[in-house]
C-alpha cells in the first residue's frame, strides 16, 4: 500500500469546516451520523456506497462524518454541468464526474475512465471513495436498482496491487425529514464494513459472479438501514400516511417525534406493516390506501395542515396567535432583507438553470457557502460600520445573520401555517369540511387496528 495521503491540509480543514458549519447549523437544524465506530481506520482503503436521495446533500452528509480525512466522491456528471463555478467547486471538495448513457449519451462512457483510473489508483493507496450505484437520485424513499460499476472498480483496483490489498465496502444510508426543507433534519447511517478479500480468488475465474455475491450483500444492508418502500404503486398513499399518522403511530409508542434516527425505526415498522396488509389482504390493503388519497386530495383543495384534521383549530388560539404574530412583525421585517437574499437569489438560479427540484438544495447550499453568505457578510459589515463607525456594532451585525435568517424562515412557516389553521377553522363547518374530517377520523380507525 502506498503512502497514506489522505491528510488534508490546513486550507482544506478551514474550508471544510466553514462547509460543515453552514451545513449543521444554519442549512439544517439537525445533523446525525451514526454508527460512525463502523467507518475503517484513515489509510484503510474504503468504497462506502450508499443510496441516493438528494443531489448534494448526500456526499456532503457523509464527507461531514470525517473530521480528519479527505474523500473523492463519483457521481452524475451533469451537475458538473450546470454552471463552471459549480463544476470547480464540486471538484475542489472532492467529486470526480461518472457519465451514463442514458444521459450523457454513448459517446461521453469513454470519459469514465480517466475517472476510474483516478479513483481506483486513489483507493489502492488507501483513501476513501464513496460511489452511488444508483446512479441517479430520487425523491422516493426506496432502493433503486444497482449498476455494478462500483465493484469493478473496487476489484479493479485490488487487481492493480495483485490483490495483497483488502478493500472494505462500506454500506450506508441517507435520510431525510423533508427533501427540500430548510432547517429540516439529516442524518447518515453506516453499516458493517464487508471485506473483498474472501471473494479474490472468485474474482479471478468468475468476476460477474463475485461482483454479484457481493452486490447482494451491499444491497441487503443499505436496505436494512434505510427506509425502503418497494410497493411503488401505491407509494404516495403510504408517505401520505407516513408523514401523518406516523407521529400518531410514533408518539403511542413512547417515541420522539423529534428525533429524526428514532422516527426513521417508527416509520420503516408502519411502511411495512401497511405493505404485509396488502400483500396478505389486498382488499383491506386498498381500502386504507383509497381513504388516504381522499384525505390526501381534500387537504390539498383546501390548502390546510393534515395536524388540522387531527384537532381543530380554535378561533381563539387563532387570534391570540395572530396578535402574537405582530409583536414580532417589525423584526420580521428586519430579517426579511438578508433572508430574502440569501434564500431568494438561489431559488432564482435554481428555477432558471434546473427543472429538478432534488437539485434545489445543492443550489440553495452552493450559491450560499461560495459567494451569498461571504459577499453578504463583508458588505454588511462595511455597511454597519461606516454607518455607525463601530467595529463591535459591525461584527456583531455579520454575527446576527444566520440569528436573522433561521428567524425569518421559521417565523414565515409559523405565519402561514396559522393562515392554513385559520382556513380551515372557516372551512370545517361546511359540508365539504364535515366530510374530509369524517373521511380522517375513519382512516385513522383503520390504520389504529393494523
Amino acid at each position: 500500500m502506498g503512502e497514506n495521503s489522505s491528510k488534508p491540509g490546513l486550507l482544506y480543514k478551514l474550508f471544510k469546516s466553514y462547509l460543515r458549519f453552514v451545513h449543521d447549523k444554519i442549512y439544517y437544524r439537525n445533523t446525525y451520523s451514526i454508527n460512525q465506530e463502523n467507518i475503517p481506520a484513515d489509510g484503510v482503503p474504503t468504497l462506502i456506497v450508499s443510496n441516493h436521495q438528494n443531489c448534494l446533500n448526500d456526499p456532503l452528509g457523509i464527507l461531514f462524518s470525517f473530521r480528519d480525512r479527505k474523500a473523492n466522491f463519483i457521481t452524475r456528471a451533469d451537475v458538473f454541468a450546470l454552471h463552471p463555478i459549480a463544476n470547480k467547486f464540486l471538484r475542489a471538495i472532492g467529486l470526480l464526474p461518472a457519465f451514463r448513457l442514458t444521459h450523457e449519451g454513448e459517446g461521453s462512457l469513454g470519459k469514465n475512465d480517466e475517472t476510474f483510473k483516478i479513483t481506483e489508483r486513489e483507493l489502492v493507496n488507501g483513501r476513501t471513495i464513496i460511489m452511488y450505484p444508483e446512479a441517479g437520485h430520487q425523491d422516493k424513499r426506496w432502493l433503486g436498482q444497482f449498476s455494478m460499476g462500483y465493484l469493478k472498480l473496487a476489484f479493479e483496483a485490488a487487481q492493480m496491487d495483485d490483490f495483497n490489498t483488502e478493500i472494505f465496502i462500506l454500506p450506508s444510508c441517507n435520510h431525510y425529514r423533508n427533501y427540500t426543507e430548510i432547517q429540516g433534519q439529516f442524518m447518515v447511517k453506516f453499516g458493517t464494513p464487508i471485506s473483498l478479500k474472501p471473494f479474490y480468488e472468485l474474482y479471478k475465474t468468475k468476476p460477474r459472479t463475485a461482483q454479484r455475491q457481493v452486490n447482494a450483500l451491499v444491497r441487503e444492508q443499505i436496505s436494512s438501514l434505510m427506509l425502503n418502500v418497494e410497493d411503488l404503486e401505491n407509494y404516495s398513499a403510504i408517505d401520505f400516511i407516513r408523514t401523518t399518522y406516523g407521529k400518531t403511530y410514533a408518539a403511542q409508542k413512547g417515541i420522539d417525534t423529534n428525533c429524526l434516527p428514532d422516527m426513521l425505526v417508527s416509520d420503516k415498522e408502519l411502511c411495512g406493516k401497511l405493505e404485509k396488509l396488502y400483500a396478505e389482504n389486498p382488499q383491506k390493503g386498498a381500502e386504507i390506501y383509497s381513504l388516504a388519497t381522499k384525505v390526501q386530495e381534500g387537504i390539498n383543495r383546501f390548502g390546510i395542515r393534515s395536524e388540522a384534521l387531527e384537532k381543530k383549530p380554535s378561533g381563539i388560539k387563532s387570534i391570540l396567535k395572530c396578535a402574537a404574530a405582530t409583536l414580532f412583525a417589525e423584526l420580521y421585517i428586519f430579517s426579511l432583507w438578508p433572508a430574502l437574499f440569501l434564500y431568494g437569489i438561489p431559488w432564482l438560479m435554481h428555477k432558471k438553470l434546473s427543472t429538478d427540484i432534488m437539485f434545489f438544495g445543492t443550489f440553495m447550499y452552493a450559491f450560499n457557502v461560495l459567494f451569498l453568505i461571504p459577499g453578504f457578510a463583508v458588505a454588511t459589515f462595511f455597511i454597519t460600520f461606516f454607518g455607525t463607525d463601530s467595529l463591535c456594532f459591525g461584527l456583531a451585525h455579520v454575527a446576527l445573520i444566520p440569528l436573522l435568517c433561521i428567524f425569518a424562515w421559521n417565523y414565515t412557516k409559523w405565519i402561514l401555517n396559522l393562515a392554513k389553521d385559520i382556513r380551515w377553522w372557516m372551512a370545517s363547518g361546511t359540508p365539504e369540511g364535515r366530510e374530509l374530517q369524517e373521511q380522517h377520523n375513519e382512516l385513522w380507525r383503520k390504520l389504529k387496528n393494523i
